[in-house]
C-alpha cells in the first residue's frame, strides 16, 4: 500500500494537504484535512478507473463554497428545530440557519475547518488521522471538543470511518460523513441504482423537513428498501417528487447494499443506531458544484437518531462519556 501527502493551499494562515492513499487492487482515496473530507474513492474496473462518489472539479474548490461534499458534518448534523437548548434551567440559543432552526452545526461547522493530519503506513492497511478542537463557544456550543476522524483503507477495497470525541462540559454532538455515492458515474445519476436497507421504521418529516411524529413502519411504504428497491422508482413519491431526506432506524450493523446499473455494489456496515438517506435534492448545477445536479448521488449519513424530547438528551455528550462511531464502506462486483 501507499500514501502521497502534498499541500495544495492555505486558508485563514493555515495549509491545506490532500492526502492519497492506494491499496494494492487499484483502489485510491483521496482525503482533504479541510472539513477531514472523503473527496474521492476511486476503483479499478474494465473500462478504467471510475470514482465512486460524488466530487468537486478541483480539490481548491472544497473551500470555497460550503457544499458537504464527503465532509465532516458537525458538531451536529442536519437540523434542530427552534435552535434553543433547554439543559436544566440553563438554554443554550445556537444559531438558526435555516428558518428557525440550526443546521449542520451552524455557519462554521466541522466541515469548514482545518484540521491537523498525519498519517499511518502498515503491511494491510493504511490511515490517515484527522484531528480538530472546537473550542466552547464556537458556532454558540458550549464545551470544548476535541474530534479525531480516522479514515483506513483495506485491502480489501473498505474503507473505514471511525470518529472519536471527548468534551470537557456537556455539549450536543451528533456528527457525521456526508459522502454521496454514485457508483455509476457523476452523470449517470442514482435513479438506476438499487437500495437495499436493513430498517423497518422511518422518520416521517413535517412541512419544515423536521422528523417530528417519531418513528413509523416502512412497511407499505415508498420507504421500504427491506428487500431492495430502485430509488428512481421511489423518488417520484417522496417529497412531493424532490426525493429522500430521511432517517431510518437501523436493525443490523450490515445497515446498506446500493448496487449500481453497472453492477458495482457498496456495502455499508456502521455502530450508529440510525441512517438519513438523502438523495441530493439541491443540488442544481450551479455556483462551485455546478457539474452535480439534483439526484446525481444519494448519502447514506450513519448518525444517532433524531434529537427527541425538549433536552435533546438522545445528542448530548458529555465528560467523561466520550463518543464513538464506526462507518465502513466496502466496494465490489
Amino acid at each position: 500500500m501507499a500514501i502521497k501527502m502534498q499541500k495544495y493551499g492555505t486558508l485563514r494562515g493555515e495549509p491545506l494537504y490532500e492526502f492519497i492513499l492506494t491499496n494494492q487492487a487499484g483502489m485510491a482515496v483521496h482525503l482533504l484535512n479541510y472539513g477531514a473530507t472523503l473527496a474521492r474513492v476511486v476503483v479499478p474496473t474494465a473500462s478504467g478507473p471510475l470514482d465512486q462518489i460524488l466530487t468537486l472539479p478541483a480539490i481548491e474548490d472544497y473551500a470555497k463554497e460550503r457544499n458537504f461534499l464527503g465532509g465532516t458534518v458537525g458538531r451536529v448534523v442536519g437540523r434542530l428545530p427552534g435552535h434553543v437548548w433547554h439543559r436544566g434551567e440553563r438554554e443554550v440559543t445556537l444559531l438558526a440557519g435555516e428558518g428557525d432552526n440550526a443546521i449542520h452545526g451552524g455557519p462554521e461547522g466541522l466541515d469548514t475547518q482545518v484540521f491537523t493530519g498525519t498519517y499511518q503506513e502498515g503491511e494491510s492497511s493504511d490511515r490517515v488521522v484527522f484531528t480538530f478542537v472546537d473550542p466552547a463557544g464556537h458556532n454558540r456550543f458550549p464545551g470544548t471538543v476535541k474530534t479525531t476522524v480516522t479514515y483506513t483503507l483495506h485491502e480489501n477495497n473498505s474503507l473505514t470511518f471511525a470518529l472519536h470525541a471527548a468534551t470537557d462540559e456537556a455539549t450536543l454532538y451528533n456528527p457525521t460523513n456526508h459522502v454521496y455515492f454514485a457508483l455509476d458515474g457523476l452523470a449517470a445519476g442514482v435513479a438506476g441504482s438499487t437500495l437495499r436497507l436493513a430498517a423497518d421504521y422511518y422518520g416521517p418529516l413535517d412541512d419544515h423537513h423536521l422528523p417530528s411524529a417519531g418513528w413509523a413502519p416502512v412497511a407499505g411504504t415508498p420507504f421500504d428498501f427491506r428487500t431492495g428497491a430502485k430509488l428512481g422508482d421511489r423518488i417520484p413519491a417522496v417529497l412531493a417528487g424532490q426525493g429522500f431526506d430521511h432517517p431510518f432506524l437501523l436493525k443490523a450493523k450490515a445497515a446498506a447494499v446500493l448496487t449500481g446499473q453497472n453492477g458495482r455494489k457498496m456495502a455499508l456496515t456502521t455502530t450508529a443506531p440510525a441512517l438519513v438517506i438523502y438523495t441530493a435534492n439541491h443540488f442544481d448545477h450551479t455556483g462551485i458544484p455546478h457539474n452535480i445536479g439534483a439526484h446525481s448521488g444519494v448519502a447514506l449519513e450513519a448518525q444517532i437518531a433524531p434529537p427527541s424530547g425538549p433536552d435533546w438528551s438522545s445528542i448530548t455528550l458529555l465528560p467523561g462519556e466520550p463518543y464513538d462511531l464506526e462507518t465502513s464502506w466496502r466496494f465490489f462486483e
